[in-house]
């Protein structure tokens, strides 16, 4: 989610050339019908006026053509493009939650399983984002949702949180330090 990929420069330079796209991926949890879930995307983004980039993770785009406002890639640095996108829609995996409360942007969560539900009640309740089943998404529902997290609220909510969020490294080494003063407490008593 963080590292360097082969497709991070033709993201960057499709991201470039028009306005900030919503990115769609579904990262280890593949969709069922990799067709019907692109059309729904291209749909739904046709209605909102809005470019999507999808990043295909697990599930296999790769006979698909995607229409003009549709960027499909497979694995992408998302710390590095997601900051330059208008909203995130995912699955909900606690990583990629992550990497959008730390862009400062909008996101949708498209739970597929129990863990990804709670972190979309983390969204809501932290007003950055809404979530709902994917089983239960339809493009009528995806528009909905959508014009739910693009409005000016959800932005400057999700701006105000990024500001809280620590980075990754930061996070390692505070975890190691409390993990090292508790072994240390343990030694003592």
């Amino acid at each position: 989610m963080e590292l360097a990929t082969d497709a991070d420069e033709e993201v960057a330079s499709w991201i470039a050339a028009g306005t900030p796209p919503i990115f769609f991926g579904f990262g280890s949890m593949p969709v069922k019908s990799p067709a019907d879930t692109l059309a729904m995307i291209s749909e739904a983004c046709a209605q909102l006026g809005e470019r999507a980039l999808v990043c295909s993770g697990w599930s296999d785009f790769s006979d698909l053509r995607p229409s003009e406002h549709v960027k499909v890639v497979g694995a992408m640095n998302y710390a590095a493009a997601f900051p330059a996108c208008r909203a995130v829609v995912h699955h909900g995996g606690a990583g990629t939650t992550a990497v959008s409360l730390r862009a400062g942007i909008p996101t949708l969560i498209l739970s597929m399983d129990v863990n990804q539900t709670l972190w979309g009640a983390v969204l809501k309740r932290l007003k950055v984002g809404t979530a709902r089943h994917f089983s239960r998404t339809t493009q009528e529902s995806l528009v909905a949702d959508l014009r739910t997290i693009l409005t000016p609220e959800y932005a400057a909510r999700s701006r105000e949180i990024a500001i809280r969020m620590a980075n990754p490294a930061e996070s390692v080494a505070t975890a190691a330090d409390c993990l090292e003063g508790f072994a240390r407490l343990r030694r003592c008593g």
